[in-house]
């Protein structure tokens, strides 16, 4: 099985990290799409657009917007498909989402891995 990792979009690509997934619902500004090196774009696990403006301008703690995302994430029948397809990536080595935020300690990135690997681990999917 192999590592859930993150990395920001605009670190070069690496053999070690595996298959790329973009976890962004815009396109990183001037990311060229062969640069990037994606296996996939999942614009659907990603926040919606009003918590993440909320977010951003300053609207809401980074808490409240954790809270909120994590209630998208579970009310999402699209983010939970994802998790088998996910399951089935990491079964073939390591996959690393990539995000555009400068921010690498309060971002969506950070609540998504931990609502994945939640859900990675349950009896369902395994």
């Amino acid at each position: 099985m192999g590592i859930l990792k993150t990395k920001r979009i605009y670190e070069l690509a690496e053999d070690t990290d595996g298959k790329r997934i973009l976890v962004d619902r815009l396109w990183p500004r001037g990311m060229k799409k062969e640069r990037a090196e994606l296996a996939a774009w999942a614009k659907e696990i990603t926040p919606s657009a009003d918590f993440r403006k909320l977010y951003h301008t300053g609207g809401i703690p980074f808490e409240g917007f954790a809270a909120a995302y994590l209630e998208e994430l579970e009310a999402s029948d699209e983010a939970k498909a994802f998790i088998p397809k996910l399951h089935d990536m990491l079964a073939e080595g390591d996959v690393t989402l990539v995000y555009a935020t400068k921010n690498a300690e309060q971002n969506h990135v950070q609540v998504l891995v931990r609502w994945l690997k939640h859900h990675l681990s349950s009896t369902d999917v395994l």
